[in-house]
């Protein structure tokens, strides 16, 4: 079995567990688009949205619920000058892909707390999806071949741009939430939850013909990430299990959808079902 996964703690773990090979790809979302449309490898890490799309678009890989990336998102929405999220509307705005998760949970919370029409958005993005055969709403642009987000951005040609690791390293840079932070603690303090960013795929073959294996990396994994202190975050951060992902993965899809990232709903229900039909286990075993 061969495995991608970024974060060396689980890294380290499922391959202790399993004996698997774990495959050294940086950054890490290098191997989603091989991973979700040719199966490239067995087990991967990958963001949700790009795990959403490719079930959507009937790629044949399942969840494995264990969070490798859980972080608060509203200071992603960054811009330079005296420009805030009220001023969004009539501007331009960037982001490196529409379906990057990222951008996902940050354009769901600009129309869910801040009332923004994202029609009223000129909004440029500068690479497709991870899946094969997912489209850009018609009100999306493409940047030219060759131009970057960050260049553009800290060049003026974008009023706004949503960045997480890709962020420059610029003092002119601010986050156009006041308080951000503060505003994404009491998001996820409301909600129950804070944005999940990313989880573990399997492909439904490997989850068919290693079930054990598969299921001992879901159990090294999750003791890793009990082991982890919380840091006095309301929320936490690095949900494991079913139950645990049930709301930030409902809220992802549903962002998703409604900003045309989905062609389809995808109820989390259909995740969990797809992967225990293919690893033969209940819910239960997976912390359902």
């Amino acid at each position: 079995m061969k495995l991608v996964i970024g974060r060396d703690d689980l890294a380290r773990a499922a391959v202790e567990a399993t004996g698997a090979e774990r495959l050294a790809v940086k950054p890490v979302h290098k191997a989603s688009k091989s991973f979700v449309n040719d199966q490239a490898v067995d087990l991967a890490e990958l963001a949700i949205v790009t795990l959403l799309q490719a079930v959507a678009h009937g790629r044949p890989v399942v969840l494995l619920p264990v969070t490798a990336l859980g972080r608060y998102q509203h200071q992603t929405l960054v811009t330079m000058g005296a420009l805030t999220v009220g001023d969004i509307e009539g501007r331009s705005a960037g982001v490196r892909s529409w379906s990057q998760t990222t951008g996902v949970w940050m354009r769901g919370f600009l129309t869910e707390q801040y009332g923004v029409d994202l029609r009223k958005v000129a909004w440029t993005t500068y690479e497709g999806a991870h899946v094969d055969g997912a489209r850009d709403p018609d009100f999306v642009a493409r940047a030219p071949e060759g131009a970057k987000l960050q260049a553009d951005f800290l060049g003026g040609r974008l009023d706004f741009g949503i960045m997480g690791n890709e962020l420059p390293d610029d003092d002119r840079i601010r986050t156009a939430i006041p308080g951000a932070r503060e505003a994404a603690a009491e998001w996820s303090r409301a909600n129950g939850f804070a944005p999940v960013n990313h989880v573990l795929g399997v492909t439904e073959q490997a989850a068919r013909e290693h079930s054990g294996a598969v299921c001992a990396a879901y159990d090294a994994m999750r003791e890793v990430i009990a082991s982890l202190p919380r840091g006095g975050e309301p929320v936490d951060l690095n949900p494991v299990g079913f139950a645990a992902l049930r709301g930030a993965v409902s809220r992802a899809a549903a962002y998703a959808l409604d900003q045309g990232v989905l062609p389809r709903p995808v109820e989390f229900d259909e995740l969990v079902d797809a992967s225990c039909a293919a690893l033969g286990v209940p819910a239960s075993r997976l912390g359902g």
